[in-house]
């Protein structure tokens, strides 16, 4: 598996997460970290049927809630990793061109993520 963002230098972080495009100047996900994140996911997914079964079996209610934490512990580490990248690229670009739009938008993520 690759390093975690936090087994990485700074510069290696920077080429993780969006790169410019030549063309319109939006961002995207490096391979790498879109692998990552999608090999999580697909972990995640596995999780959530597994909850689904044990529903289905009508499994004691305590073993779900144990697995369903587990399952939101995932999604939160999954978040983490994208907001770091995020950060560390996309935002720090647009903070070093002074784009003043960068913190409301950087600031709403936040909010939406924090609920």
């Amino acid at each position: 598996m690759g390093k975690t963002t936090e087994q990485m230098a700074p510069i290696e972080q920077k080429k993780m997460c969006c790169a410019e495009d030549g063309e319109d100047s939006s961002t995207h996900m490096t391979d790498e970290l879109q692998r990552n994140l999608m090999n999580r996911m697909n972990r995640i997914e596995g999780q959530v049927k597994g909850v689904k079964r044990m529903i289905d079996r009508n499994v004691y209610c305590d073993d779900i809630l144990t697995q369903m934490s587990a399952v939101q512990s995932a999604l939160h580490s999954v978040s983490r990793l994208l907001l770091e990248s995020h950060i560390n690229t996309c935002v720090m670009d647009r903070l070093e061109s002074k784009d003043p739009e960068i913190v409301a938008e950087f600031m709403t993520t936040i909010s939406k993520i924090m609920k």
